[in-house]
């Protein structure tokens, strides 16, 4: 981005042309709680380009990168293995067309990609139809809360304990000025397993309900069969939304439209994309197609132009941009075309037999490591099947467990109450993921962590 330098005459110029006094009258509908009062604490006010550089390449230095270490992260974001090839096609010039393809005839690349990003999706999920991608895994999900409700005319959504507190956290943010209701499962205990709430789903499921939704594998690495849970949902009128964090697991699970999913959201971070500290990412968004008028963001079609050639244009664009407002189905700007067009082609590379050997290997890991660690002392395996990841409930709180296998170089997991905090009986888990890229090493290193922490 460039660095435009603006005078006091020209932001003067500026407000005036749109009609304020000040820049602080631009967030006026900002709660003054969110506002901040005083300049950010350790930053200084001004230094020379030179001492920029050598201050953020400090900062940045602090941190401890995913690939310098054993890592055993999940919860949403895996670390897997991106060939170097992707990276080299996806700069290719065929796919250098214009990023927002409103003129099919100059952007043949972006919709042909686009095309057969959709098509993977769609076979991966099980689904008829998927959209062009969304901006990550929990705004999908939140917008296919608001498709339910368009769909059903109901505006309750039931939301499963084992759903990412994150995804969950931006629903509540993005529902909280519509009529949309949610109920949200606690994590409770149920038989040591976190997460199973079916028999509370099954019992607030009723004709106000729009839609149940679930994570399958759920954030504690719990896989479950949801045939019954959706001939439930829809004895009732209600359509169930199944979301699946880590889509790598679709080369080894059942797929959710098998299982009778009417829409299928997720993170597509896993094939193609990097951790990226956390972004950008990308959202997978696939359904019914006697849903797909009401679903949101746009799709691509194939067609054939006037000399019968085969060709690509956008067949379905129900957004703001294009439509009017009260008609649209979403207000999303664009999808996340350079990620989809890397899991594309990540994918291509793989095709369906590596995509399956990957999750075969993947849960072949995960298996190993999970029955290493449940050999230790104070250590307990919650989880009956998953895919590769899983929940252990230690003699102990986790954090300081986590905190300590850190400060011994290992990243082992996310501390369950760093995302429940006070959920009793969550203060002592530690959800783990394992994938193609754990080592024998890194192995050995996280289970002697452990062994050495716990017999303390």
């Amino acid at each position: 981005m460039r660095y435009l330098p603006h005078m006091d005459v020209d932001r003067r110029e500026m407000l005036g042309a749109i009609g304020v006094d000040s820049i602080d009258a631009l967030y006026r509908d900002v709660p003054a709680t969110a506002l901040r009062t005083s300049p950010v604490e350790g930053l200084p006010h001004h230094m020379t380009e030179l001492e920029v550089e050598r201050l953020l390449g400090a900062m940045a230095a602090k941190n401890r990168a995913a690939g310098a270490t054993p890592f055993f992260i999940g919860c949403g974001a895996y670390k897997h293995h991106v060939p170097a090839s992707v990276d080299h096609i996806i700069q290719r010039g065929e796919f250098l067309t214009s990023y927002t393809p409103y003129q099919p005839e100059i952007a043949q690349g972006t919709l042909q990609y686009l095309f057969e990003f959709q098509s993977q999706v769609a076979r991966l999920t099980g689904m008829e139809v998927a959209n062009a991608s969304m901006y990550d895994g929990s705004t999908a999900m939140t917008e296919a809360i608001f498709m339910a409700q368009r769909v059903t005319r109901r505006t309750r959504a039931i939301i499963s304990a084992g759903v990412h507190p994150h995804y969950v956290d931006v629903a509540r943010a993005l529902t909280q000025f519509s009529d949309e209701t949610l109920l949200i499962g606690t994590p409770e205990l149920t038989d040591g397993r976190p997460g199973d709430d079916l028999d509370w789903i099954l019992s607030e499921l009723d004709e106000r309900t729009s839609c149940v939704v679930v994570q399958n594998p759920n954030l504690f690495g719990h896989v479950a069969d949801l045939s019954d849970l959706a001939a439930a949902c829809h004895a009732k009128g209600a359509l169930l939304v199944v979301v699946v964090t880590e889509v790598v697991s679709l080369g080894a699970i059942r797929a959710p439209g098998d299982m009778g999913a009417d829409i299928v959201v997720g993170e597509g971070q896993s094939i193609g994309v990097g951790l990226n500290f956390g972004g950008p990412y990308l959202g997978l968004f696939a359904c019914r197609e006697k849903h797909v008028r009401q679903a949101p963001g746009r799709l691509c079609g194939e067609t054939v132009d006037a000399s019968g050639r085969r060709g690509f244009v956008l067949t379905l664009s129900t957004r703001e941009q294009h439509i009017r407002r009260e008609k649209a189905t979403s207000n999303i700007c664009t999808n996340s075309g350079l990620c989809a067009l890397a899991f594309s082609i990540h994918l291509s590379l793989l095709g369906e037999a590596g995509l399956r050997q990957l999750a075969s290997y993947n849960h072949a890991r995960a298996v190993q490591v999970a029955e290493r660690l449940a050999a230790v002392k104070g250590v307990r395996l919650v989880n009956g099947a998953f895919f590769n990841e899983f929940t252990l409930l230690l003699d102990r709180p986790s954090r300081a467990v986590v905190r300590d296998l850190g400060n011994k170089g290992v990243l082992a997991g996310v501390a369950l109450d760093r995302l429940y905090p006070g959920v009793a009986g969550l203060e002592n888990g530690v959800t783990l993921a394992v994938t193609e890229t754990a080592t024998d090493a890194d192995i050995d290193a996280l289970v002697r962590g452990f062994e050495e922490l716990l017999s303390c």
